[in-house]
């Protein structure tokens, strides 16, 4: 049920029995429905990297390193899903970080960032090709986190869409990263997907994302490719 209220003029999450959210039409209200749990590889995956980094966080960084991710705390806002900027612990911000460094297959990064802006970078063009199982994302090789060892783009896809979808909010999959390099690496740059793409007309939904070499991230951007 789409609304607007005079008393919630924005709302995300559950309260009783009923689920506010919103999407690129407004807000709308939902029952709620207990989720299926389905406990896949990738669900697993997320699970540990934060088990892991939470264990880090408490064992394995000394005193002053979590205080210098307190001071990125401090410093530094976030976007969050109602479109507000709020403030983060120095704990989620290293989680955070990590979380995306683990799920692409770069290092954790232990020493805070001492530069308290967000990534940035030019959104890429993907190209998909019916039945295929591959995208080719043409992207800025001039972009700072493609001339840095440690800095990646990292990319996720939705399943092939019907070609009448125009927006898609999840789930997305992690399909894989571009590296950056001393000499940054050449575009476009092929990435496999986890699935098969559908027929000519379909879409697929990417969300994509930067991490530069001393561990600062950037927002999370949506794109498109069409078969």
């Amino acid at each position: 049920m789409k609304f607007k209220s005079p008393i919630i003029s924005q709302g995300s999450g559950k309260i009783g029995g009923a689920v506010y959210s919103h999407n690129s039409s407004g807000n709308y209200i939902r029952n709620w429905r207990s989720p299926v749990n389905s406990n896949t590889a990738q669900q697993q995956a997320i699970r540990n990297y934060l088990s892991q980094l939470a264990t880090a966080w408490a064992s394995t960084l000394t005193a002053a390193q979590r205080l210098a991710w307190e001071v990125v705390g401090q410093n530094m806002t976030w976007i969050n899903p109602l479109g507000e900027s709020i403030k983060l612990s120095g704990r989620n911000w290293f989680i955070k970080v990590n979380t995306q460094r683990l799920q692409a297959g770069l290092a954790v990064i232990t020493a805070a960032f001492t530069v308290f802006d967000l990534a940035t970078f030019t959104l890429p063009v993907p190209t998909v090709v019916a039945a295929g199982s591959s995208v080719s994302m043409a992207f800025t090789n001039t972009d700072s986190w493609a001339g840095e060892v440690g800095g990646a783009m990292l990319v996720w896809a939705s399943r092939p869409q019907n070609a009448t979808i125009n927006f898609f909010a999840g789930p997305y999959r992690f399909a894989g990263k571009i590296s950056g390099a001393v000499s940054p690496p050449t575009s476009p740059s092929v990435i496999t997907l986890p699935f098969v793409i559908g027929p000519v007309g379909s879409k697929i939904f990417f969300r994509v994302a930067v991490v530069r070499a001393d561990g600062r991230p950037s927002p999370t951007f949506r794109v498109v490719g069409t078969a």
